[in-house]
């Protein structure tokens, strides 16, 4: 992750951008938010504490960047930084531009300056986008009268208290965000982008139809799709080329596969096929499913690239070696598949498991 710090952030414009579908509209502001260095220190933990790992995203048009509207106004902006409100206001139109599904929320919309900060060793600008959609509930005491009456010589005071219920931005989430480093801006800028609702309306709207965004083809990318593509061949695709392959071998091709990307810094396919796929039928079963899941994603994995720690991590997660045995029992497999076998006797079908210790 960048390298930001309190005096990163220079200048902070608070719009509030409505949903366009239902006809809220928007407000944009005309002058920097007023800031101490208290109040720096935690915007910048709001902005910045969501955005973790390695995956970085770029501006594309559908003919050349100069058709992507964000893409030109983050070039505006770091070409004139001073031009930071008019440049805000625009952010905040193309935002209500683009909330035309009736389920996208309204919300408030920082848009941030940054300077000085640290990406890959590099000292660039940036431009922050937050926006903040959900409200928390939260109590505040009031006095409801300020004069305090207290006896002579006695500490103890009385007053009159309230205690009001008010809704306001929970510090610790942020909804969505978007953060445009100014670095390969030829190839669209490195950008980083978040969207913790996790709904297929809201990421469409924020990835596709605001930002226009596609995922830069790195190391993190490589690694992501190939272990998301070998998972998905051993779960899917062997069953169906190879029907004598049960759970349990499918369960030790996917730690195979795990263990692999885990203990190496690098990719090689030869090892890969020598190592995890083994059998001269399973490799080139796997070749044919590369080259279908290239096509769908209209993307060419490499033969050889750096393993990125984050994806393996990430993409890890989803690696579960489980057998589930109707509702009555689930079989994790960690290890050596030579230690359970498979059967069927006169009560039916059964696993026997061997092993040294009980705990």
């Amino acid at each position: 992750m960048p390298d930001f710090n309190e005096q990163s952030i220079r200048d902070v414009m608070v719009h509030r951008v409505g949903n366009k579908a239902t006809g809220e509209g928007f407000v944009v502001s005309d002058k920097p938010l007023k800031m101490d260095e208290g109040l720096k220190e935690r915007l910048l933990k709001y902005f910045v504490g969501t955005f973790k790992g390695e995956e970085y995203f770029q501006f594309y048009g559908d003919n050349s960047l100069e058709d992507n509207e964000m893409y030109c106004l983050a070039r505006d902006l770091f070409a004139s930084p001073e031009n930071l409100p008019r440049v805000s206001g625009e952010v905040a139109r193309l935002m209500y531009e683009a909330s035309e599904h009736p389920n996208i929320k309204s919300g408030d919309v920082f848009v941030v300056y940054f300077g000085e900060v640290i990406l890959e060793g590099k000292v660039v600008d940036a431009l922050g986008i937050f926006k903040s959609e959900n409200k928390e509930s939260f109590l505040r005491v009031t006095h409801e009268d300020e004069q305090w009456s207290r006896k002579e010589g006695e500490e103890q005071g009385s007053a009159r208290f309230g205690v009001v219920l008010d809704k306001g931005i929970d510090m610790k989430k942020l909804d969505k965000g978007v953060i445009v480093f100014n670095s390969e801006e030829e190839e669209g800028y490195m950008v980083s982008v978040v969207d913790t609702t996790n709904r297929s309306v809201d990421t469409a709207y924020w990835f596709d139809a605001f930002l226009r965004v596609k995922q830069r083809e790195n190391e993190f990318f490589q690694t992501q799709h190939l272990m998301r593509a070998y998972k998905e061949f051993v779960t899917e695709e062997l069953p169906k080329q190879f029907p004598d392959a049960t759970r349990a071998d499918c369960a030790d091709r996917l730690n195979r596969g795990a263990d692999f990307f885990k203990q190496n810094e690098n990719f090689d396919m030869k090892e890969f096929e020598t190592e995890v796929l083994v059998q001269p039928e399973v490799v080139d079963c796997f070749a044919d499913f590369k080259a279908d899941y290239e096509q769908k994603f209209d993307t060419q994995l490499p033969e050889r690239f750096e393993i990125s720690e984050g994806a393996v991590k990430q993409q890890s997660r989803s690696y579960k070696s489980v057998i589930k045995l109707d509702k009555n029992f689930h079989i994790y497999v960690h290890g050596d598949r030579t230690l359970i076998e498979q059967g069927i006797d006169e009560r039916g079908k059964f696993y026997k498991v061997y092993y040294n210790e009980e705990s």
